[in-house]
């Protein structure tokens, strides 16, 4: 036999006791050749679990992410960990007493909480509130959606990968915080809105403090604009990505800059005008792509649509009263509770009973928030409380898009999405 053949031969044996013993390794631990995935030989498919503690999620919220490597092929969202109740409170409470809790949904926009609860009430109750409390109320709207829209700017800024400019936009909302606690005597929850009108006047102090605000704020946009929307990194973060179809949007309920920036121009404040929006001129800031730079571009055009709100608003601001004088449908003014039998009377009334819509009547209202459409759902059974009192959150409705939107994206882009969305778990686990 040649030396060859020889070799040949060892080498076949010394293969096929090797194979026999990786066959035998693979028994072992329950496994065979034919059940390993061809098409995923590495399993890199796995499920990812983020949050609902989570440092950059903006709340309490928990995504289930089944992954491929780093691409997302599935999303489960889980909410209800800051669950409060707030719904179920407010059958416990009188219509006012129920405000301060509103403050506390939307947190980074209590204003607009507040009024939308007035307005509620008041369409129920049929109650009218006087010229100047409506443009109080605008003005105080509008500087809450500046103050939101910074804070989702910082942060989504941040989420991708700019901390600093986190730090300038609180310095502009530090400027508004200073004016609300000019103008209603809190900085964050200010629980001003009353029911036929506002808490108190707006003074000369808070004036030149919003006067000079609307006079600064836009060159510190501009400058915003400047470093945003032409830098390399920012767009590259949110320029298609993100993408929410126009049909898709509808078909979930998307509501404000999501809606809008996915191509459907609807705004409370020009569809079903409220307080006296149909007095003033702006614009709907409204963009086609669907993606998160579109969201971005909405919001950054909105903040400017704002200012000009302000502005008419300080412009056609009437004199008179800031709440109506019907004793029994609003809180009276201190000086009659103060130094008036009466008027202590009526303010004691207010606080035991409070304003009480017809029996059986019901009614929905609804108004602009930073988020899209904020509406109130009342059933009255003729006492000072609700009988039922559904909220109508857009944090709520917004967040059905990230189960859209996710799927086939990087998981690295999971929480520049999730900021591009803006919610807030306050409302959403109402």
């Amino acid at each position: 036999m040649k030396l060859s053949d020889i070799q040949s031969k060892v080498h076949s044996t010394f293969f096929k006791e090797h194979q026999r013993k990786l066959y035998q390794s693979l028994e072992d631990k329950h496994t065979t050749i034919e059940q390993l995935d061809d098409g995923d030989p590495l399993n890199s498919k796995m499920i990812l679990n983020m949050g609902p503690q989570h440092p950059a999620t903006h709340g309490v919220i928990r995504l289930v992410l089944q992954l491929h490597g780093e691409t997302i092929e599935k999303v489960k969202l889980d909410i209800g960990y800051l669950h409060r109740g707030v719904e179920k409170i407010a059958e416990n409470k009188t219509y006012q007493e129920f405000m301060p809790y509103t403050d506390r949904m939307d947190y980074l926009s209590p204003y607009s909480n507040n009024v939308a609860l007035c307005t509620a009430v008041e369409k129920i109750a049929d109650v009218e509130v006087p010229e100047r409390a409506h443009y109080i109320r605008m003005i105080g709207c509008e500087l809450a959606r500046i103050s939101s829209h910074l804070l989702w700017l910082g942060t989504m800024v941040m989420d991708a990968g700019a901390v600093s400019f986190f730090i300038w936009t609180f310095k502009e909302r530090e400027k508004i915080y200073d004016i609300m606690d000019r103008l209603a005597g809190h900085r964050f929850t200010v629980s001003h809105a009353r029911i036929g009108g506002v808490a108190n006047d707006i003074t000369d102090e808070a004036m030149g403090a919003i006067k000079e605000f609307t006079q600064m704020f836009p060159k510190e946009l501009k400058d915003y604009h400047k470093l945003l929307d032409r830098n390399r990194l920012f767009f590259d973060r949110n320029e298609a990505v993100g993408v929410l179809k126009t049909k898709d949007a509808l078909n979930i309920g998307a509501k404000g800059p999501v809606l809008r920036a996915a191509g459907y121009a609807y705004d409370v404040r020009k569809f079903a005008p409220y307080a006296r929006y149909d007095e003033v001129e702006f614009g709907i800031p409204t963009r086609l792509e669907g993606d998160n730079l579109a969201r971005y571009f909405v919001r950054m055009e909105e903040m400017s649509e704002s200012i000009r709100i302000i502005r008419q608003c300080i412009d056609k601001l009437p004199k008179g009263l800031v709440r109506t004088d019907n004793a029994k449908q609003a809180y009276p003014s201190k000086d009659e509770v103060y130094y008036s039998m009466e008027g202590m009377i009526h303010d004691f009334m207010m606080t035991d009973t409070g304003i009480c819509p017809p029996e059986g009547a019901e009614s929905y209202h609804a108004v602009e928030a930073p988020k899209g459409e904020l509406g109130y759902f009342i059933q009255s059974d003729g006492t000072g409380h609700p009988w039922r009192m559904k909220i109508n959150a857009p944090s709520f409705a917004n967040l059905q898009v990230l189960e859209n939107i996710l799927d086939g994206e990087m998981v690295a882009d999971t929480v520049v999405i999730i900021g591009g969305l803006d919610p807030v778990m306050g409302e959403a686990d109402k």
